[in-house]
């Protein structure tokens, strides 16, 4: 089983940075299979546009556009791409500042989807870093990447908790329809549990309030549809739930710092 080193990844490569936590890659894939084999380091990719499939021993994963993987360097895995572009984000952990973070390191075992909208928008402003690559890059980068770090730390923490059923009703119901209008006594209803008990308990399971999170699901929809030229920033803002493209632009540029036409020239630079 081959085990890929250091900013190698099966494709056509558009940037390799190599910072002194991480090297990080932007690459086009362009193998229709991928076999069995393991990366040198601990790493995240991040599925910026396309199709992929991949699959380890115990889990397979589709993942679209917007969709966060974690792999630490020890398993092994295969992908798949159907027809069409496909382009990934890599962030490779060098060994020994990862061993660092005992308490993080620890925690990260095996091969997991990252589906916290928070951590996938940290992701985005990542990528928008290293496009913009002057003397800042490398402290912003490590920041960033700690921030990523210390938010699935929480989501490991919550997990360990007793969650009752409707934590994860109330999650499908949000992800399965974003752009819904929720409101409080809805969702409320639909989990079967007071509005009070919903609205002071969420933060509890999500780090953020019940608004926060639709929000930032929103904006992370958003981000996946960015890239396709054809779509109109009004399009995007009605596909995604918001009432209004100024609307769309103030959520927008809250999580992304810039608008949202200044990510479509980054997607489409390369």
């Amino acid at each position: 089983m081959e085990t890929l080193k250091t900013g190698r990844f099966y494709g056509q490569t558009n940037q390799t940075l190599h910072l002194d936590f991480a090297t990080i890659t932007d690459t086009e894939y362009t193998h229709d299979k991928v076999d069995w084999h393991y990366h040198e380091n601990a790493y995240f990719t991040f599925i910026l546009d396309g199709k992929v499939t991949e699959g380890n021993k115990k889990e397979v994963y589709n993942c679209n556009a917007g969709s966060l993987l974690f792999h630490n360097w020890q398993d092994p895995h295969y992908n798949i791409k159907p027809k069409g572009y496909t382009r990934g984000f890599h962030i490779e952990l060098h060994e020994q500042w990862f061993n660092s973070l005992d308490l993080y390191r620890d925690n990260l075992q095996g091969s997991f989807a990252v589906n916290n909208p928070q951590i996938r928008l940290l992701f985005y402003k990542l990528f928008k870093e290293t496009k913009t690559n002057d003397n800042l890059t490398p402290l912003a980068a490590q920041a960033l990447t700690l921030q990523v770090l210390v938010k699935m730390q929480g989501d490991k923490e919550n997990a360990a908790l007793s969650a009752p059923p409707w934590v994860k009703q109330i999650k499908e119901i949000i992800n399965d329809d974003v752009a819904c209008k929720f409101s409080l006594a809805g969702l409320s209803a639909l989990v079967n549990v007071h509005p009070v008990h919903l609205s002071r308990d969420f933060s509890k399971y999500f780090n953020c309030n019940l608004g926060e999170y639709i929000r930032a699901l929103r904006v992370a929809k958003a981000f996946t549809l960015i890239p396709d030229k054809r779509l109109s920033l009004t399009e995007i803002a009605m596909a995604c739930g918001f009432a209004d493209q100024s609307h769309f632009l103030r959520c927008f540029k809250n999580y992304g710092q810039q608008n949202p036409t200044v990510y479509r020239n980054l997607f489409n630079a390369c």
